[in-house]
């Protein structure tokens, strides 16, 4: 079973917890020297940027270049995660993908496809019912670079934040607690939190970390009741891909030549909300039913008990 996977290996929690300052931790001191260099750059040349003003920040650059410095340390990150697994845990990363032996692409695809779909069916009524709000930000030739980036980029962000999260901490949190529910409710509150300081929560305010960490449980659920990893990658790129290519506004992290702009007064209302309550639980049964998902309790609540020969001595580096 996925968490169990964490017992092919040395599985001690402090290894866990150093992997995530490296890993994790790694990625975003770099992402801020990345931030902090370009900010000094910008002024070197004469503009002036209120640094008080995250806001500000984002726009110091042409929102692709943008792009870029934001998500290229997420792919480092993925990198030093893949390179950490072997030589401190002693095993593949691919005992982050599933219980499966392989990645099951197939699985990726659909989640990816059904979420992109339905994204861009909110995005259009949205559109339809309020048109006011939008307004037409298409210019071909940034758009066009902006889609190569965005292809390359985003499943590399989306997919370090799975693996760290839904991989990586949940099977380390799972091996020491020896249960289902202690990982998903920590992991889940962790990608939540980490969202703290996103734009967006300074514009809405905390109540929009209800919607993180809603969306935290939810790649949770269906990551322990698949067994792995590829539904909560496929819905997870498809989200901040399709958000990237779609629709920005001036007060969220992603700051992209999408087609649409966003310009009304963000609030707190039934789009937070909708989907935790209606929507992931309604997509929630759709894969349960076509993967045939059994025995809910255990995989969600049960105890966590090592399946595989703990090969490894626990003292060893």
């Amino acid at each position: 079973m996925y968490i169990e996977q964490a017992f092919k290996g040395r599985h001690e929690l402090w290894r866990y917890i150093l992997g995530v300052f490296v890993t994790f931790g790694g990625s975003q001191i770099i992402g801020s020297f990345i931030l902090g260099g370009a900010l000094v750059l910008k002024t070197m040349s004469g503009e002036s940027v209120d640094l008080s003003n995250p806001m500000d920040i984002l726009r110091i650059y042409d929102p692709n270049i943008m792009l870029v410095l934001m998500l290229v340390p997420f792919a480092l990150g993925l990198l030093g995660l893949y390179l950490w697994m072997k030589p401190v845990h002693g095993v593949p990363f691919k005992v982050l993908h599933s219980a499966r032996e392989k990645l099951d692409w197939k699985k990726v695809f659909f989640s990816f496809a059904i979420w992109g779909l339905i994204s861009i069916l909110f995005i259009w009524i949205g559109y339809v019912m309020a048109p006011e709000d939008y307004q037409w930000n298409f210019k071909p030739v940034p758009f066009a670079i902006m889609c190569v980036l965005s292809v390359v980029l985003i499943p590399l962000q989306t997919s370090f934040e799975e693996y760290i999260f839904r991989g990586y901490l949940m099977q380390g949190i799972g091996a020491f607690a020896r249960n289902r529910w202690v990982p998903l409710v920590i992991t889940s509150l962790i990608f939540g939190l980490m969202h703290i300081t996103n734009p967006e929560i300074g514009k809405i305010g905390y109540i929009a970390l209800v919607a993180y960490i809603g969306i935290g449980f939810f790649l949770g659920i269906i990551t322990l009741m698949d067994e792995g990893l590829e539904l909560a990658l496929g819905f997870h790129a498809a989200n901040n891909l399709f958000i990237a290519l779609f629709v920005t506004a001036d007060w969220t992290a992603f700051q992209t030549h999408s087609m649409l702009k966003d310009i009304s007064e963000p609030s707190v209302g039934v789009e937070i909300f909708f989907p935790l309550l209606v929507v992931y639980p309604i997509l929630t049964l759709i894969f349960a039913r076509k993967y045939g998902w059994t025995g809910w309790k255990e995989k969600l609540f049960g105890k966590v008990v090592p399946h595989v020969q703990e090969d490894y001595v626990q003292s060893e580096i």
